[in-house]
């Protein structure tokens, strides 16, 4: 069974160009800087969902490698705060299947844990590096 995270973004008015254009720069800053080639990361929607008021959408599969998810978690919730950031004045949902993610005016996006170098250290000598259980 996997496990997706997914983020929406609404309001009355489309995006601006300079909106489009700061997405845009987000998107790319985190595949530039995304640690694992073969998981999924940020991923946008080329057409918003079916919501008429929808402005961004999209979603990421969790990886099933214990060692990867709190890396991924964080590496896709920083993304999706500076799209929260960069379009301020929009409503946003961020939620892994029916679990919301918490909104933290200093911290973003957030989950307890995703930074706990102990807890990502434990995750990670669950499976060796060829992806077996350790």
């Amino acid at each position: 069974m996997s496990v997706s995270l997914y983020y929406h973004a609404q309001r009355a008015t489309p995006l601006t160009e300079a909106e489009s254009a700061s997405v845009e720069r987000v998107v790319a800053a985190h595949m530039a800087s995304f640690p694992y080639e073969e998981e999924e990361s940020l991923y946008l929607y080329e057409t918003p969902g079916s919501e008429p008021r929808e402005i961004v959408a999209g979603s990421t599969k969790m990886p099933f490698d214990p060692g990867r998810l709190l890396p991924v978690i964080a590496h896709v919730l920083d993304s999706v705060t500076e799209l929260r950031r960069a379009l301020p004045n929009a409503e946003w949902r961020v939620h892994m299947d029916d679990l919301d993610v918490p909104w933290d005016e200093a911290e973003g996006y957030v989950l307890p844990g995703m930074r706990d170098a102990d807890l990502i250290a434990e995750l990670a000598e669950v499976h060796g590096e060829d992806g077996a259980t350790a």
